[in-house]
């Protein structure tokens, strides 16, 4: 009534500009503000169906769903640490988002740009500088069409197992017709958690397609749970491959001869000799870091212990379960070398050689290097040719300046490959494992695990 009696008193009969002034709050900014939500919630309608991903972006996640869509799965393939009835959702919301590898690593092998580059400083201990850079980005799975991209999940018998506390569980899967493994992190991950969990798969994509190193093929990163998928070798670890090579009647037939050995150690190598190009140790080099496909070719893995030393600037892990396969001077705690991964593998020929033995069986891990600096070394086994015994005695010289580079190794893998034999090799019955896990060096808590 008393805006009426302004414009009566201010204007003057039909000036609309004047009345206009004075209704401006009713007339102009109310239907501004009206329509202007009108749209916002228009393109938020669209954002909805048409880019969830960017939705999720921008869009706190602080609820947690209980419906979830539940797979029972495994945590590995068959001979590796299976915990059954483990469940992962794959359309709930996260509450973190967005794929961005955390750290990057200075280099002199690529010329492409790099956005950011965080240096840190390398212990005085440990002299082997990387020169890797990480430039690729994992393929980014759609995430609102995964629950139709991965099937016929199904659990899978173990040969053994031992308490794990990886935050991590694998599944097996079918994904655009092939065979796949999904690396899932757990629901219960912290926030250093999904920075590793997110940084290795990043450290995969960067490490560049290989023959000889399993493919990664995608990672779902914009929304829980994370996963990483990775093609499946459908042979498992090549330990659980040998040892079934010990047995009869197995099915599927397995069969390892002579000229077998040269043929997948001479892929080992390769894919070692790729990491040592882009100056990365793999540290951890023996028959349960190497995966089988279904036409036996071997393809190294076991490249956790890279990223993590790499990222956080760490030295080699010092686990009793790891030093029977340890060159001399890990034991002695000296630097190490691409050497120290020569000595590693000579250890792994040996464990081909006697499908699946424990190297050093006789030998406790305390007494180790006291035997090492005694001159002895591995026996030759029954079953081992006399070329194949003599690359091992060359891997395994006490001095690391004395063993041979991976490129020579490789020659007289080729050169092995050509006059092997194509007999059968035979075992001397099936492993027992509590007495492969004592002569092993494993301690009780240790887990047995590849992905």
């Amino acid at each position: 009534m008393s805006s009426l009696s302004d414009a009566d008193s201010l204007c003057k009969h039909g000036d609309t500009i004047c009345e206009i002034r004075v209704y401006e709050q009713e007339v102009i900014i109310v239907p501004i503000l009206l329509l202007s939500s009108f749209l916002i919630t228009l393109v938020f309608i669209f954002l909805l169906r048409f880019c969830p991903e960017r939705v999720d972006r921008i869009r706190p996640q602080a609820k947690k769903l209980t419906n979830r869509r539940v797979l029972h799965g495994i945590d590995a393939p068959p001979g590796i640490n299976v915990l059954e009835h483990e469940s992962i959702a794959l359309d709930v919301p996260s509450s973190y988002s967005t794929f961005n590898p955390p750290h990057t690593y200075p280099s002199k092998n690529f010329s492409t740009p790099v956005v950011a580059s965080i240096t840190r400083p390398s212990p005085p201990q440990q002299t082997f500088q990387p020169s890797f850079t990480p430039v690729v980005q994992p393929r980014e799975l759609p995430r609102q069409r995964l629950p139709e991209s991965f099937n016929l999940v199904s659990p899978l018998p173990a040969a053994f197992s031992l308490r794990s506390d990886s935050s991590v569980s694998l599944y097996r899967a079918r994904m655009e017709n092939r065979n796949v493994v999904l690396r899932v992190l757990n629901d219960s991950a912290d926030a250093t958690e999904r920075h590793n969990f997110l940084g290795f798969a990043s450290f995969l994509a960067q490490l560049g397609p290989h023959p000889f190193l399993p493919e990664l093929l995608g990672v779902v990163s914009l929304r829980a749970p994370l996963v990483t998928v990775v093609e499946e070798l459908e042979n498992r670890d090549l330990l659980s491959y040998l040892w079934r090579c010990r047995q009869e009647n197995v099915n599927p037939p397995c069969e390892m001869t002579d000229r077998k050995i040269f043929t997948m150690a001479k892929q080992v190598a390769s894919a070692l000799e790729f990491l040592h190009s882009k100056d990365l140790l793999h540290g951890n080099i023996r028959a349960r870091s190497v995966l089988v496909s279904k036409e036996c070719t071997a393809k190294l893995w076991g490249l956790h212990g890279v990223y993590t030393r790499k990222d956080q600037g760490t030295t080699q892990k010092d686990d009793p379960s790891m030093k029977k396969w340890q060159a001399p001077e890990l034991l002695a705690r000296r630097p190490a070398s691409q050497s120290s991964d020569v000595w590693s593998f000579g250890i792994l020929l040996y464990e081909m050689a006697t499908l699946g033995e424990a190297p050093f069986a006789e030998v406790s891990v305390n007494e180790l290097l006291q035997f090492h600096q005694r001159g002895k070394s591995l026996k030759k086994p029954p079953n081992c040719s006399n070329t194949l015994h003599s690359i091992i005695k060359s891997c395994c010289q006490w001095k690391d300046q004395d063993r041979p580079s991976l490129a020579e190794v490789s020659r007289k893998l080729l050169s092995g490959e050509k006059g092997a034999s194509d007999k059968v090799l035979k075992g001397s019955g099936p492993v027992n494992i509590e007495q492969y896990l004592q002569e092993a060096g494993y301690g009780e808590t240790n887990s047995y695990t590849v992905f």
